[in-house]
């Protein structure tokens, strides 16, 4: 996918990463902070929802269950009343049974961890088959459990990169995937810890409603910053 002005992105990007590291510091990709098959069916129920109810809500149903097994064979309405925390527990109760069911069903037990030995493509493609799973779930459990050259796009990486110019306006988060491996660099630690604190950032500072621009360490660098904010003080 072609960038236009790709150095100048680039070198804003590394001014911006620099930053975020001095501001939020710098994590290790290695360990996993959780086996991959928690990963993957804890981000299924991250998507709308706060840290402290996704782990709720993840915490409820393993805590009844006990199994993928268990959870993949679980009276739907019990289910969902278990995730009932999250958010939409009604859509996200079906795609937990289902890719539980298919990863069973394919792999024989509930382990993804041979997707480490695959290509990203290929591995990234087993994962999007998935119920349920978009490109920011399999993205994440690419990069965080299998140090993949992945760029997982949240909502809050999305803004944040949207606002300072890092990809154009109105960029889907799903295109935003792309355009940012291009100007990043391709290696997992950088991207993991552009990802954790460009996410970081994006909670404390650039917040979708009222950003603190005055406060932001990155505002010299910041498109939105410049051209509406400024403009409207």
């Amino acid at each position: 996918m072609m960038v236009e002005n790709k150095a100048a992105l680039q070198q804003k990007a590394m001014e911006m990463y620099a930053i975020f590291l001095k501001t939020y510091g710098e994590r290790s990709l290695k360990p996993p902070r959780r086996d991959a098959m928690t990963e993957l069916i804890m981000t299924i129920l991250s998507h709308r929802t706060t840290n402290a109810n996704e782990k709720l809500a993840f915490t409820r149903m393993w805590e009844h269950y006990g199994s993928w097994e268990a959870i993949r064979d679980a009276d739907m309405a019990e289910l969902t009343a278990l995730i009932a925390p999250s958010n939409y527990p009604e859509v996200k109760a079906p795609y937990i049974k289902g890719t539980l069911a298919q990863i069973i069903h394919e792999r024989g037990q509930a382990n993804i961890d041979f997707l480490e030995n695959l290509p990203v493509d290929e591995g990234l493609r087993w994962l999007l088959s998935l119920p349920g799973v978009g490109i920011k779930t399999a993205s994440l459990v690419l990069l965080f459990n299998f140090s993949k050259p992945i760029m997982p796009v949240d909502t809050h990486v999305h803004r944040v990169s949207l606002r300072t110019g890092l990809v154009p306006p109105r960029t889907s988060a799903n295109k935003a995937h792309d355009l940012l491996l291009e100007i990043l660099p391709n290696e997992p630690h950088i991207l993991f810890n552009f990802h954790v604190t460009c996410l970081r950032h994006g909670q404390k500072i650039c917040t979708w409603n009222a950003p603190k621009c005055p406060q932001c360490p990155i505002n010299h660098l910041c498109d939105y910053y410049h051209e509406v904010f400024t403009a409207n003080s």
